[in-house]
């Protein structure tokens, strides 16, 4: 059986210039992604965006512009399903107090999950993990140049 699955994912960006990662160690793999997950039943994209920022970063975020939707075949890393990942330019309603670390996968004791700040003008697909993420960095840097 083939399925859909739906992701949403935020583009934050800070006033350096720099992007918001997401280290994570989940089903026995570390992969770096954007903040943002699965969209659940009965959700509205925005609505998911939001509840994925509260419950990754305890931050309220304010949607602020569609950026990408995939527009190619993806198969999920995880199962049979075939992944489609909106992706939206966000902005932060209150300084995020979450820790940042500046190494990838630096998780501490007993977390799967760490967050970077990483420059737009660095940044390379290679930072990231999945096909689309991968697409999204391209278009990100061609967007700022």
């Amino acid at each position: 059986m083939s399925y859909f699955n739906v992701r949403v994912y935020g583009l934050l960006i800070n006033a350096k210039n720099e992007v918001l990662l997401s280290d994570e160690q989940e089903f026995g793999q570390k992969f770096t992604k954007f903040p943002g997950g699965g969209l659940e039943l009965g959700e509205g994209l925005i609505d998911a965006l939001k509840r994925e920022f509260i419950e990754e970063c305890n931050a309220e975020i304010e949607v602020t512009g569609h950026f990408y939707t995939t527009d190619f075949y993806e198969k999920s890393s995880f199962n049979d399903s075939q992944v489609i990942s909106i992706y939206y330019l966000v902005k932060e309603l209150h300084p995020l107090k979450i820790p940042f670390k500046t190494n990838i996968f630096d998780f501490d004791e007993g977390a799967t999950q760490s967050f970077r700040w990483v420059s737009i003008n660095s940044i390379n697909e290679d930072d990231v993990t999945f096909k689309t993420d991968k697409t999204v960095i391209n278009l990100l840097k061609k967007s700022i140049t």
